[in-house]
């Protein structure tokens, strides 16, 4: 069965680890007018499966309600939000999925179960993951020094850097800066304070497309995209996910429709003839490949890590549903197919390990934990060139899951609301 519901200048960061408050800007009047058109003509969103009010396990169901089906289109407007897709797991599976509004408000292409969204800072987890696979199979130790697998070529005079471990990057304790132009150094000892760091993502990537002798893309597909049925899920760019991948929006100015700079897109599309000359999809890209075509690109401009294509940070796109199945991974069962990481592996990534000061959270290893008056949650967020904002959040315990993409600066002030609505919990304080 299912429901229907009619669908109602960026940051300089890919990936800027804290995204602003709710109080983001709205898009302007004729904007809005318009997209409340759209989200009239673009027809129903889909929405799989009945919305129960609680699951077979007694507990509540995340499963958004009919009414807030009815809301969204409304709440949608006033964020300045034109495009939504939400998938939430319930008793340990993928019970329900919608889509609603528009990829681009100049188009109004329909945001459809196949949309794919930058998913942002929550790429984080799903690489921690397959971290955690390649520390099962022993092919990497999370205790030994990354610059005993691979030396980065910014690395600045700090005695520190010797010591930085995959977990000191997981947990986000590697004393690295998030992004950095300058040789890297640390602002703290290893493993001594949180400290937010996509810069330590891309070493650890290195490490691993090292110790696998193949691109980023590549390793996730094999490990984790192909054996969780994550179909919609890739570090590339080619034709199809460009007629697939949502625009992002920011506030224009009054009464104009203009989208901002898109600059996943813009780099994707410059970087398609190098690929079709090298013959290599972008999506098997290693680090070396990417620094080399954006070098032959624009010769003017120095390569940076938070503008890889491929990116362990930030450079997941993907489908809320895939997601949802990622989060599926997470959960207390009973039984594990043969390719998951070991029990072990999977209860240090929801272990706290490290306090957030000030922030009455803690970080597990790829994951934000907190403990809720609903009990212990996992969850993460994210924030591209503040044009798409992400949001997941879990619980384990109780098999249950709900993530939501978006396409628009104000989209975490949105994703909060649903969550509050579905789920019952205010996302107030993880907005990392």
């Amino acid at each position: 069965m299912k429901l229907l519901s009619r669908p109602s200048a960026p940051s300089p960061a890919r990936s800027d680890g804290v995204q602003p408050g709710f109080g983001g800007p709205m898009l302007g009047r004729r904007t809005l007018l318009g997209l409340s058109a759209a989200l009239i003509a673009s027809g129903p969103a889909s929405a799989r499966a009945a919305t129960p009010s609680r699951s077979s396990g007694g507990h509540a169901s995340w499963i958004p309600s009919a009414d807030l089906i009815r809301e969204l289109p409304r709440l949608m407007r006033i964020a300045g939000v034109p495009g939504v897709a939400i998938a939430v797991v319930d008793d340990r599976k993928l019970a329900w999925s919608g889509a609603f509004g528009v990829r681009n408000i100049l188009t109004r292409d329909p945001v459809r179960e196949d949309t794919l969204f930058e998913a942002a800072s929550m790429t984080k987890p799903v690489f921690a993951y397959v971290v955690m696979r390649l520390a099962d199979e022993k092919r990497l130790d999370l205790d030994t020094p990354l610059v005993a697998y691979r030396r980065p070529e910014n690395l600045g005079n700090d005695p520190n850097l010797e010591r930085i471990t995959a977990r000191h990057v997981l947990e986000h304790s590697s004393g690295l800066p998030n992004w950095a132009s300058a040789p890297l150094v640390t602002s703290a000892p290893p493993g001594s304070r949180y400290t937010y760091s996509g810069e330590a993502f891309i070493w650890l990537q290195l490490v691993v497309e090292k110790i696998m002798g193949a691109g980023l893309g590549s390793v996730m597909h094999d490990k984790l995209f192909v054996p969780a049925g994550m179909s919609h899920s890739s570090f590339g760019w080619d034709e199809t996910i460009a007629r697939s991948a949502v625009f992002g929006h920011s506030e224009p100015p009054e009464g104009e429709e203009k989208l901002p700079a898109q600059p996943t897109r813009e780099l994707g599309d410059r970087l398609l003839p190098v690929a079709s000359k090298w013959d290599k999809p972008i999506a098997s890209w290693t680090f070396e490949d990417s620094v080399a075509a954006m070098r032959e690109t624009a010769p003017e401009t120095p390569p940076s890590t938070h503008d890889l294509m491929v990116n362990s940070a930030g450079g997941l796109l993907m489908t809320a549903s895939d997601y949802a199945k990622f989060m599926l991974l997470m959960m207390d069962r009973r039984t594990h197919a043969a390719w998951e990481i070991s029990e072990a592996a999977r209860q240090e990534m929801l272990t706290p390990r490290l306090d957030v000061r000030g922030r009455d959270i803690s970080r597990g290893l790829g994951w934000e934990l907190e403990q809720s008056p609903a009990g212990p949650m996992f969850q993460h967020s994210g924030s591209n060139y503040g044009i798409f904002k992400t949001l997941g959040v879990g619980d384990a315990r109780n098999g249950r899951a709900i993530v939501i993409f978006t396409n628009a600066t104000n989209g975490n002030a949105l994703a909060a609301r649903i969550v509050r609505e579905a789920a019952g919990i205010d996302r107030l304080k993880s907005l990392i």
